[in-house]
């Protein structure tokens, strides 16, 4: 229905990837095909643990998650004062914290907000007043933290310091056209660039580090949502897409709607930060 937040498993050679609304991780490999594992709520991302494992954003907490056989474990409630938020996109900084953005489910209130979840899984809320908090990313040398306001179409740059983990001054990076439909999930490739799926736009954008336009991929779906690399190289990119939302007409031009995806863009990722605690 709604899939999201892709991440390469190198272990094993596989891409690990959410259905928010009907909760589950999903698993796909070349080798092996696709597998999915339910989960007791809504997942908004998951992210790797150094220690193993994963760490999930779920409705009712930051979950630990373990797969084969499926077992999750509610560390801390997230949000627990608003109960039309849920947590949506995430990302693990080179320094191994967890950053997490709520939003609005009805997609109406800016209530939204960027978290920062320590090592010591001590909470810091870093920013506020989004209505869909989303696409997360780090340049190579992390000086800029990506984030992305889906619903006033923006991608910003906020400066970033890697050691303490706090943010700085925020730029506009990137402000998409109305037909352009709105960014969503993105990520960082090894030149530097930014990949960013967009919702309603049936396409994924690779932008200049200066935030120009380098490429257009025309998508199959109307709704792609997120993108990550992966592959033994990490030179194949992965895209989730979705189908909530959609109408019989919408179906019918976009019969792929709610696909994985994958596509050789002769660039290289970069492998994601895991989370230290």
């Amino acid at each position: 229905m709604l899939g999201e937040g892709p991440l390469w498993w190198p272990e094993r050679q596989c891409l690990l990837f959410v259905d928010i609304k009907a909760p589950a991780l999903l698993t796909w490999s070349a080798s092996e095909g696709g597998h999915r594992y339910p989960l007791p709520a809504e997942i908004g991302c998951i992210v790797h643990r150094r220690a193993g494992g994963f760490i999930g954003a779920l409705r009712e907490g930051i979950t630990e998650i373990s797969l084969a056989p499926v077992a999750t474990r509610t560390l801390f409630p997230f949000e627990p004062e608003l109960p039309s938020n849920r947590p949506n996109d995430g990302k693990c900084d080179p320094q191994g914290r967890f950053w997490v953005a709520s939003m609005d489910d009805a997609v109406q209130a800016p209530s939204g907000a960027i978290w920062r979840i320590n090592t010591d899984l001590t909470l810091d809320r870093m920013a506020s007043g989004y209505i869909v908090g989303n696409g997360f990313g780090w340049n190579r040398n992390a000086s800029r933290m990506y984030f992305t306001d889906s619903e006033k179409r923006t991608i910003f740059a906020y400066d970033f310091d890697p050691v303490t983990g706090s943010l700085g001054e925020r730029h506009v990076f990137v402000q998409t056209s109305d037909d352009a439909g709105y960014p969503d999930g993105l990520c960082v490739d090894a030149e530097d660039y930014v990949w960013s799926a967009h919702w309603d736009g049936a396409r994924v954008t690779r932008y200049r580090p200066d935030g120009r336009v380098d490429r257009v991929v025309q998508m199959p779906v109307l709704r792609p949502t997120s993108v990550a690399f992966g592959g033994a190289d990490l030179n194949r990119l992965y895209i989730t897409s979705a189908s909530i939302g959609l109408d019989e007409a919408q179906l019918a031009s976009y019969p792929l709607s709610g696909g994985l995806f994958e596509i050789d863009v002769g660039v290289q990722g970069v492998p994601e930060s895991k989370f230290g605690g």
